[in-house]
């Protein structure tokens, strides 16, 4: 391992908590490492992946994570690739390929990618080693960035016969790590957890009323002239705002969020790398991945989503070990539009009562309910995210078993002669491709593939059809397509009293709604302790392993902050609901869903699926009360909507 680690990587020693886990996993155990953002959890797969026999899997949560890691995996000179839906066709080809000759040790994937039917059938055909899971506190549903999607990667792991598992994260709490353990099997010795603290960085919360914080930021970035940072913000709107006011005052600054182009965004990202431009005014889109070792501060000039988020994006912050400065400008001003957005994911109640008699409906003729998605989300008026969970949450009470997904339309276009593809086959081979091609319904160039008329005709595995196409493609015969999947489900045992299933799953979501309200609370509470902010922060994340007084914070050098009350709103009872809320009403009307809670949405501004077909955004009064309480604004709407209806 030594040899390696100075060949490869170029060190002469393990940083504090990689040589356990190395060992651990080159032993043929599986392992969790928790350690700092910038503390070198990526090692812990880097290396061992030279040594492992076969393949290594890497799941990690965002593309630009992706890429990061095969730029920097590239210029060590190991082999490793991704499958990401920006390449072509002959790119993921190529990867495959490489693959399947073992010429490449590390292949890099989204968790969605799993879901992909095809993408299945070509992975169980390949000896994996290992099952590297970044970001892993995704999996918890007691994390801070919770995915449905990766509570089915321990069914994976049992499908594919991956031996081992390895799970990386900078921000887990002790209930995270130990849900984390359980659901992967890992000892605890083999949980490796390094400290969170870092004594390079500098704590401060500043407390600023809203129309006071850009003369605030301006002034400390100007004692700062020529440190590269950045600086992060709730809305994509503010991003624009506080980049062209910096400008303005004669700094160098861009904005960065999600509603931008990808190549703009791409643009900005790599003038901030190559430090054409020293700061960033970005929102949560930006950091996952970025590896700038010379960040010198972080400034959050909004409130951050919750400790969780602070502790990762100041992670950010001196990754060279330098002294780097990490600002909150606190006031409780946008707290409300922080808490909104739990609210928007919390899932009404018809919507929840939707599915339920949508699988009890398919149970009455079936054993199996099959689903696409965004069609159901749309439907239900449920969120996608909050779909997702929903049907975890119907998984864990044994109601719903996944058994596959599928892809509901293949179609493909032939690049040789029909004669030309039959003919480079014999025997009963031919006679199956024909029979494919005989029962594959033909338009002008392209072939759907009907599987159930194939079968009819040609009795046949969908597996070995999806093999089929698979290679005709990778040979370069066809060009294939293919369009919405479809998720299918076992039924086993739905409660005959549907209405107490939904109350039950009703009350699950106001718990969790609960739980991250009190999350954003604890966040505010951190910002105005008298108490030392560095080793607050370490508790929480279950490293007390700190010095009682850091030193170096703002509340060991000059006390506790207090954050200014919110600016006055002008209360609802003062409003005119009728003028307000008229044109809102209207088109929810022809939806028969005008009530409170739906019309208390769209004046907070909480996206629906409902709202997206009707184009809500459009109206005037959409998110007219956004910097209300979204429960004041509902109790509002209560009082008032039935005399509007």
């Amino acid at each position: 391992m030594q040899s390696l680690l100075q060949q490869y990587f170029g060190f002469d020693h393990f940083r504090a908590g990689q040589e356990q886990v190395i060992t651990a996993i080159t032993s043929g155990r599986s392992a969790a490492a928790i350690f700092p953002t910038g503390s070198g959890k990526s090692l812990c797969y880097q290396l061992p992946a030279l040594i492992l026999p076969h393949l290594t899997i890497v799941v990690s949560p965002l593309l630009a994570l992706i890429q990061d890691q095969l730029a920097f995996l590239q210029t060590k000179g190991i082999p490793a690739a991704s499958i990401d839906s920006t390449q072509s066709r002959e790119q993921s080809q190529a990867v495959m390929s490489g693959v399947r000759q073992g010429k490449i040790k590390i292949l890099m994937i989204s968790v969605e990618r799993f879901n992909n039917e095809r993408f299945r059938e070509f992975i169980s055909s390949i000896p994996i080693s290992l099952l590297v899971i970044d970001e892993a506190h995704c999996i918890s549903e007691w994390g801070h960035n919770f995915r449905p999607d990766y509570l089915k990667l321990p069914q994976y792991v049992k499908e594919l016969s991956i031996p081992q598992v390895l799970l990386l994260t900078a921000t887990a709490t002790a209930k995270v790590i130990q849900d984390m353990g359980a659901k992967f099997t890992i000892a605890p010795a083999d949980i490796a957890v390094t400290g969170f603290y870092r004594p390079n960085l500098n704590l401060h919360v500043q407390g600023v009323k809203a129309q006071d914080k850009l003369t605030a930021l301006v002034d400390w970035l100007r004692k700062r002239d020529g440190h590269h940072g950045i600086i992060y913000v709730t809305l994509q709107q503010s991003a624009e705002e506080v980049a062209k006011a910096l400008s303005r005052q004669g700094l160098n600054a861009l904005a960065y969020h999600a509603g931008m182009d990808s190549d703009k965004r791409q643009q900005v990202q790599k003038a901030f790398m190559s430090g054409r431009c020293p700061i960033i005014v970005a929102t949560i889109a930006f950091g996952m991945g970025v590896d700038k070792q010379d960040i010198r501060f972080v400034v959050h000039f909004d409130l951050p989503k919750s400790i969780e988020n602070y502790a990762q994006e100041i992670g950010r912050a001196g990754r060279d070990g330098q002294v780097a400065e990490c600002l909150v400008l606190a006031n409780t001003d946008n707290l409300n539009v922080l808490q909104n957005f739990v609210y928007g994911d919390t899932p009404d109640r018809r919507g929840i009562a939707y599915v339920l008699n949508d699988i009890a409906t398919a149970s009455r003729t079936s054993h199996k309910w099959e689903v696409v998605l965004n069609h159901l989300s749309a439907q239900s008026n449920v969120r996608l995210l909050s779909l997702k969970t929903l049907l975890v949450y119907l998984e864990m009470l044994n109601i719903i078993k996944p058994s596959f997904s599928y892809y509901a339309e293949y179609r493909f276009k032939l690049l040789c002669s029909e004669s030309e593809l039959v003919t480079r086959f014999t025997g009963e081979r031919q006679r199956f491709v024909q029979a494919l091609l005989n029962s594959s319904q033909k338009a002008k160039i392209w072939y759907s593939i009907d599987f159930d008329s194939l079968n009819s005709c040609y009795p046949s595995d969908r597996r070995r059809v999806i093999s089929a196409i698979n290679y005709f493609e990778e040979k370069g015969l066809i060009e294939l397509q293919t369009k919405q999947i479809t998720e299918v489900y076992q039924l086993l045992k739905l409660n005959e009293n549907i209405d107490e299933t939904v109350d039950m799953l009703a009350n699950k979501f106001l718990i969790k709604e609960r739980s991250e309200i009190a999350r954003i609370q604890a966040m505010v509470d951190l910002l105005a302790s008298n108490t030392c902010l560095t080793r607050r922060l370490s508790e929480y994340f279950a490293d007390t392993q700190v010095p009682e007084q850091c030193g170096h914070c703002s509340v060991c050098t000059k006390g506790g902050a207090i954050l200014p009350s919110s600016s006055k709103l002008t209360p609802l009872s003062q409003l005119d609901f009728s003028s307000l809320c008229h044109d809102l009403i209207i088109p929810l009307k022809g939806t028969h869903m005008a009530d409170a809670n739906m019309l208390a949405r769209a004046l907070c501004g909480l996206t629906t699926p409902l709202f997206t077909q009707l184009k809500m955004r459009r109206v005037h009064s959409f998110a007219a009360l956004e910097a209300y309480p979204f429960a004041e604004v509902r109790l509002w709407c209560e009082q008032h909507v039935e005399a509007s209806l």
